[in-house]
């Protein structure tokens, strides 16, 4: 695996991102924002559009001239975050489109860390969806045995990724994989969990509702009412 070292201390990235996102954050919002989201850590104050727009300015002047390069400034931002936009910065970064060539599975130790020390659904989701799923789909094999072992991971967040990391796959999607990745966690009391259930055969179902019917009601004694009622909401 290919890890390279990151400094202690912030990058000049982190702190032209800090100076951007200080600059526009609005106070008040930042105060609320902190506590829909239940988080320790502050917020700056900044819509999705208006962070968006940030994130276009400053990545025009990165250069992406290698992996290593990427994976440094993608951990520089979020090891050395204050304020959770700036985590929302590194995960932005991780999917811009000069990294498209970067996402092959010696990305996933990069991404199992923001899974596992984010620990929350903004953070996890977003990654789960549209970073880990991509990999998946281009290298079925090693992330098919990565998702299957997630699965049964202590870690919720690493069971809740391997979930919905298909969210996006509509016809695409490895039902037997799904299913398998579900099992560990089909009578599990973790909202998040039950949650994740929920929403990836909710999400199935508009490609095969009778499928998902076919599944739901075999499975009724096993699953959540929770994950129950999300997996028929559309059915």
């Amino acid at each position: 695996m290919r890890q390279a070292d990151t400094a202690t201390k912030a990058s000049p990235l982190l702190l032209r991102v800090r100076r951007e996102l200080r600059r526009i954050g609005d106070p008040r919002r930042a105060l609320g924002a902190q506590a829909y989201m239940k988080s320790a850590m502050p917020y700056h104050g900044i819509s999705a559009p208006l962070l968006r727009t940030v994130c276009k300015k400053i990545f025009a002047d990165i250069e992406l001239t290698s992996w290593e390069v990427w994976h440094n400034h993608v951990l520089s931002l979020w090891r050395g975050a204050k304020f959770r936009e700036e985590r929302y910065v590194a995960i932005a970064l991780t999917g811009h489109k000069p990294a498209k060539p970067f996402q092959t599975p010696a990305a996933m130790p990069l991404y199992e860390e923001i899974i596992v020390t984010g620990a929350w659904w903004d953070y996890v989701d977003d990654v789960a969806s549209h970073r880990v799923g991509p990999i998946l789909r281009d290298y079925p094999a090693p992330m098919k045995k990565k998702m299957l072992a997630w699965s049964k991971s202590a870690n919720m967040w690493k069971r809740r990724t391997s979930i919905i990391c298909q969210l996006g796959f509509k016809q695409d999607t490895d039902l037997e994989l799904l299913y398998a990745c579900i099992e560990p966690s089909i009578a599990s009391k973790e909202f998040f969990l039950r949650k994740a259930i929920g929403w990836a055969l909710r999400q199935y179902a508009w490609t095969d509702p009778a499928e998902v019917k076919r599944y739901a009601r075999r499975n009724r004694d096993r699953l959540s009412g929770q994950s129950y009622r999300e997996a028929l909401k559309n059915v």
